[in-house]
């Protein structure tokens, strides 16, 4: 089986030893993104809408130096520093998938990197 790394200056570069994507086996997994501002380096939203948004900017980003789109997303992870923010990151979430939704769970954990609010994680077909 065939494994490579897709990175991209699109989106922010890993702030641990691991890649923004990994391509094995007809699949690439994208790991959890946040919402920092690739250009910056910095998380600059000012709410979790905001860091949803930059999440999925980051997300495109990836999926297109892969050569997909969200249409090929089979399986995402969203975990919430807080679940009251449920509502408010998916329907930032809705906005990027129009049909076919992809299999999901949201999960609520004590804390994430960077002191965020959001990540989320893509399983695509390639």
């Amino acid at each position: 089986m065939s494994i490579s790394i897709v990175n991209t200056s699109d989106a922010p570069a890993p702030i641990g030893p691991y890649s923004q994507a990994v391509q094995a086996g007809g699949f690439l997994f994208i790991s959890g993104q946040v919402a920092i501002n690739p250009a910056s380096g910095n998380v600059e939203a000012a709410d979790v809408a905001g860091e949803a948004e930059q999440v999925m900017k980051n997300l495109k980003a990836i999926l297109e130096k892969a050569n997909l789109s969200f249409a090929h997303v089979v399986k995402t992870t969203i975990f919430l520093s807080d679940m009251n923010d449920f509502g408010t990151v998916n329907t930032v979430y809705s906005g990027y998938f129009t049909a076919n939704f992809p299999a999901r769970e949201t999960v609520a954990v004590k804390g994430l990197p960077k002191n965020v609010r959001v990540e989320i994680s893509m399983i695509a077909l390639v």
